[in-house]
């Protein structure tokens, strides 16, 4: 269950860094009140991500270092 869940989570991380280094911004519609926001066309509210310089090598890294440690833990780990 650890090795899934570890290999899960560096997964994760791998492919958020991939797609930080692939976009420039993006923009999130939020349809309920935000405490801040700018108003869109449609009278919903959005919110504009930027991801900073360093997330994209970061979460690549750290998630490829997951997924190495996730490979070593042994398959069954006894309970005492």
């Amino acid at each position: 269950m650890w090795r899934a869940f570890f290999l899960a989570c560096g997964s994760y991380a791998c492919i958020l860094g991939a797609e930080c280094m692939a976009i420039d911004k993006a923009v999130l519609k939020m349809r309920h009140e935000p405490a801040a926001g700018v108003l869109d066309s449609d009278g919903g509210r959005r919110r504009d991500f930027i991801p900073p310089e360093w997330a994209p090598w970061s979460l690549l890294s750290a998630g490829a270092v997951t997924m190495l440690y996730s490979f070593t833990l042994p398959k069954r780990v006894k309970d005492k």
